[in-house]
C-alpha cells in the first residue's frame, strides 16, 4: 500500500463520523435503541445520557420528562417465543438499573429530583414493530 493510498484510507474513516454498524444481535439492539430514542423524542424526553456505564450496571437512557428524570431500559424482541420483552427486566436487571442511577446522580451532583424508572418495549412480529414506553415500570427503594 502505497503512503498516498494509506493517507486517504485514513481521511476517509475520519470523515465518516457514523459510528459502525454491528451485525448480528448488537446490530439489533443498535436498531431497537435507535427507534427507542426516536419514540421518547416524539413523546417529549429530553435524553441527557446514552448507555451510561456504572459498576456493576448500565442505563440505556437518561432523560428529562416534565421535570422527572427518567431512567430508561430498553428490550426488544423479535416475536413472542420467549415472552413480552418487558418481561425481561427481572428484579436483578431492575436492582443493577437502580444502582447506576445512584451513581449517575452522584457522580452528576443532581440534588433532589423526582426520578423515574421506564422501560422502553419493542416487538416485531408479523413484519410489524410495536414501540411502547412503560412509564414507572418499576420502582425501588433503596438501591443498596
Amino acid at each position: 500500500m502505497t503512503p498516498r493510498l494509506l493517507v486517504e484510507k485514513i481521511l476517509q474513516v475520519v470523515r465518516s463520523r457514523r459510528a459502525p454498524a454491528y451485525r448480528g444481535l448488537r446490530g439489533v439492539g443498535q436498531r431497537w435503541e435507535r427507534l427507542a430514542e426516536k419514540r421518547l423524542c416524539a413523546e417529549g424526553y429530553e435524553i441527557r445520557a446514552r448507555n451510561y456505564r456504572a459498576i456493576g450496571g448500565e442505563i440505556d437512557f437518561i432523560a428529562r420528562q416534565d421535570g422527572v428524570l427518567c431512567f430508561i431500559e430498553v428490550k426488544g424482541r423479535g416475536g413472542l417465543r420467549y415472552g413480552l420483552p418487558e418481561e425481561a427486566v427481572t428484579a436483578e436487571k431492575q436492582r443493577r438499573i437502580a444502582l447506576a442511577a445512584e451513581q449517575y446522580l452522584q457522580n452528576e451532583r443532581i440534588g433532589p429530583v423526582p426520578c423515574r424508572f421506564d422501560v422502553v418495549s419493542i416487538l416485531e412480529r408479523d413484519g410489524r414493530v410495536e414501540v411502547s414506553i412503560l412509564r414507572g415500570a418499576f420502582e425501588v427503594g433503596d438501591a443498596r
